[in-house]
């Protein structure tokens, strides 16, 4: 396990505490213009406003490093993981399309 990997996950379990009726889900944002990508860990009760608090930032600016990061994040959790900022680029290894749909602030 990538030391990116290890603080993200260890920020991700001291965050993480079910709640009945609640949606948590990780998100990852290209960050174009700073060269970086930023990892949140996200949160809603039912009828609650959102809950988006920063896990981490990693440097290390290639879609072939994300790549493995985000699969050894998978190994560790069940969370759904949500791109932003990806729209048009595939994942160097598998070639999948990394973001399906473009949000409004892109």
């Amino acid at each position: 396990m990538n030391k990116d990997v290890r603080i993200i996950n260890d920020r991700l379990t001291a965050q993480f505490k079910p709640v009945s009726q609640s949606r948590y889900w990780l998100q990852i944002v290209d960050n174009h213009y700073g060269g970086y990508y930023n990892v949140f860990f996200n949160h809603q009760r039912k009828w609650q406003r959102l809950r988006s608090i920063p896990l981490h930032t990693i440097k290390t600016y290639e879609l072939a490093y994300l790549e493995t990061v985000v699969h050894d994040l998978q190994q560790l959790t069940q969370l759904t993981i949500e791109y932003d900022g990806f729209t048009d680029q595939y994942w160097p290894q598998s070639q999948r399309l990394i973001q399906r749909k473009k949000h409004g602030y892109e």
